[in-house]
């Protein structure tokens, strides 16, 4: 793996250096864009609107345009907007996890210690533990500012990008349904097969098999057969058919 952002945890007046990887990739296919006529490869290119010429990455900058101009800026100006933030990580509050709805989680990063911060690295780790808490702050990669906590995951501490809240959309404009009365039996039932079903949580099972299913029909479509095409019809329950089919559910 390779490193994306190096810092520091700030832990009251202890600083702990560290690398941030990242801790997910993908597992669908790696599908190309291609011309169906010659199946050519589909290019994308930097062009510049005047000109129509593509732009090499050295000459792209950003800016950002004012009444009727743009103000361009360098890397030292995305630095210098929030130096401290740009290397630490600066755990300013501890919170219970379980206070955390899952809606504000975003991308996990794994965090190794770099040489020297080792026991102060295992020290934060072992406490978060203890305490069920994890720590949060900010910081900046890549010229944005995210907030973030940091929480033990088996041996290693993780940085969860999390959303601001600003970032939630409202649900208000969402068609929602009314009250509705729920009958007595209905929600025994509905209560009952949610029981039957509990289980530990455990993702170890469970694999990307919409890949795997693809992958075999490009496999026989490479081999000149066509594939076997699965059609499936979801009948959607109605009110009237809902104890019926929860019963049904229950065996």
């Amino acid at each position: 793996m390779r490193a994306i952002w190096t810092g520091a945890i700030g832990f009251g007046l202890v600083n702990i250096p560290i690398k941030l990887y990242s801790a997910t990739e993908s597992s669908s296919l790696d599908l190309d864009m291609l011309d169906r006529k010659d199946l050519a490869n589909i290019k994308f290119k930097r062009v510049n609107e005047q000109t129509g010429k593509e732009v090499k990455w050295d000459n792209i900058v950003k800016g950002y345009f004012i009444k009727d101009h743009y103000v361009v800026l360098e890397d030292a100006d995305f630095e210098d907007a929030s130096p401290e933030k740009s290397k630490l990580v600066n755990l300013h509050a501890f919170v219970k996890l379980a206070d955390i709805d899952s809606i504000y989680f975003e991308t996990p990063y794994y965090l190794e210690p770099q040489k020297g911060g080792e026991k102060a690295y295992q020290l934060l780790l072992k406490a978060l533990d203890k305490t069920k808490t994890a720590g949060l702050g900010a910081f900046v990669m890549r010229n944005v500012e995210h907030l973030a906590i940091i929480k033990p995951y088996h041996n290693v501490l993780v940085l969860n990008k999390i959303r601001y809240q600003q970032e939630i959309r409202s649900f208000d404009e969402l068609k929602l349904p009314a009250e509705v009365k729920i009958q007595k039996a209905e929600m025994d039932m509905a209560t009952q097969l949610i029981k039957q079903h509990s289980q530990a949580f455990d993702l170890s099972s469970y694999k990307n098999e919409y890949s795997d299913e693809l992958l075999k029909i490009i496999k026989q479509k490479d081999k000149g057969k066509r594939p076997t095409i699965r059609k499936i019809k979801v009948e959607n329950t109605k009110a009237d058919d809902l104890l019926a089919k929860l019963r049904a559910s229950l065996g």
